[in-house]
């Protein structure tokens, strides 16, 4: 089983988190921020992990630290889980229709970090979320796990549909990326040998 916790305590956050990537999708998300905590369950439902998110933080000030910081704590239980990377699929990409959005992501489990964000929206607020949130969020991930992922908005009006579908996409390719390929199950898909 492919599974990692990561525990983290600073002065503006207190995160304990769980990941198991060979799960069924069971969430278990408190986070103190209500948008944040519903775009956390569509993830572990759509990559299919089971996650557990316990965050404490200073959300009397805002919610910024309290992204950012599970961003960080994710990237690095995702890492942990994929261990030596043996036998994943590596790459995954996924175009992911929600009525008038079309969202697509593609990630390389490369061990480079890079985040290409392109999701203009209306609002910068979803009730008392601000939506650039999402963005540190993923820079927080994607440095943490080693992946160079794209999200890109394709067609979408509805800020909404817009961040939903990004978490949805990014979790299906993900899936992708961290499934097991039975034909290479004992080698790492890189020509160096090591990701």
């Amino acid at each position: 089983m492919r599974s990692a916790t990561i525990n983290r305590k600073t002065k503006e956050t207190d995160i304990s988190l769980t990941i198991n990537l060979d799960g069924t999708g069971k969430g278990d998300i408190s986070t103190g921020c209500g948008f944040f905590d519903h775009m956390l369950e569509l993830f572990c439902r759509h990559a299919r992990v089971d996650l557990t998110v316990k965050c404490i933080g200073d959300v009397q000030v805002d919610y910024h630290h309290t992204v950012e910081d599970v961003g960080i704590v994710l990237g690095q239980a995702i890492k942990s889980a994929l261990g030596d990377m043996k036998g994943i699929v590596r790459y995954g990409s996924t175009i992911l229709p929600m009525d008038e959005t079309l969202i697509l992501t593609a990630v390389d489990i490369s061990g480079r970090s890079y985040l290409a964000y392109d999701l203009p929206v209306r609002a910068n607020k979803i009730k008392d979320f601000d939506v650039e949130l999402v963005q540190e969020f993923f820079l927080a991930l994607v440095r943490h796990a080693g992946l160079t992922l794209h999200i890109k908005k394709l067609a979408g009006t509805n800020s909404h549909h817009v961040m939903e579908g990004a978490f949805k996409s990014f979790a299906r390719t993900l899936k992708q990326a961290v499934s097991i390929d039975g034909n290479f199950k004992d080698e790492i898909p890189s020509t160096k040998g090591v990701l």
